[in-house]
């Protein structure tokens, strides 16, 4: 499977331009035969943008803006998870909420999951959206198990092995992750992937936003703990091509999945 990450600077307030970013994107993917594109976290709205901003540009996940991704993605036969705020009304007890989620596309345009966000970064989180209590899902794609983690959540070990237990291949993370926090993709990441046997996909933010400097390193990781592709700290695209043979010759090396003495822990 080839994958692309689109590291970019977030671009606050402007959906519209966001989703013209994307749509470049998608169609670059296709003409350079990519199966799956990610972006960002809160591409759609960009990141530091305040609980304001992100209760007005919120949309339902059957919204309008969601819909036109869907048609683009359909257009290229191109999949694509992205980030954005997500408006829900299903919280009978506190009314409407506003999650910061992730939507994975798949290349006819259907919605294979959602994902909002359960492990909230500092004020900034918690002061724009709610915290989810739903585990992710893993959903299957081309032969392939995928789950979805956001930013923070990947620098929780628990949360990424869930994903693995559940039969994940790769975990694709949409992240916004500041240059001072880099460790995450140089340390973290690769030991995520050869702790639980996985593939991790982690597409960043690069440039300045309001104060947050985000750091690139946009990176593909195996699960040997190697590094396929690691993008610089500038606006760039990387693509990575991952390989089911490589996965389980590594599997058979690290088993660590199949040694785990769950009862003792």
């Amino acid at each position: 499977m080839r994958i692309m990450l689109c590291q970019c600077e977030s671009l606050g307030g402007d959906v519209e331009v966001n989703v013209e970013r994307l749509t470049g994107f998608i169609a670059a993917a296709a003409a350079d035969d990519v199966d799956l594109v990610i972006a960002p976290e809160m591409f759609l709205s960009g990141y530091n943008i305040g609980p304001a901003a992100a209760a007005r540009l919120a949309e339902p996940v059957d919204g309008p803006t969601h819909r036109r991704i869907s048609a683009i993605a359909a257009e290229h036969r191109v999949a694509v998870i992205y980030g954005f705020p997500e408006l829900s009304g299903d919280d009978s007890d506190i009314g409407e909420s506003v999650y910061n989620a992730v939507r994975f596309v798949d290349r006819d345009g259907t919605t294979l999951t959602v994902h909002r966000k359960t492990h909230l970064f500092g004020a900034l989180d918690r002061e724009m959206v709610a915290e989810s209590h739903e585990r992710g899902t893993v959903v299957d794609f081309e032969g392939w198990r995928i789950g979805l983690a956001i930013c923070y959540e990947v620098e929780f070990a628990e949360l990424v092995r869930g994903l693995a237990v559940d039969g994940a291949d790769l975990v694709c993370v949409p992240t916004a992750n500041m240059a001072e926090f880099s460790v995450v993709q140089t340390v973290l990441l690769p030991a995520r992937a050869l702790e639980n046997q996985v593939f991790v996909a982690y597409a960043n933010y690069c440039g300045d936003d309001d104060g947050l400097l985000y750091g690139g390193l946009s990176t593909v990781t195996g699960p040997g703990g190697d590094v396929v592709v690691r993008a610089g700290t500038g606006p760039e695209t990387v693509i990575a091509e991952i390989d089911r043979d490589e996965l389980d010759k590594s599997r058979a090396t690290f088993p660590y999945l199949l040694d785990r003495r769950p009862e003792l822990y």
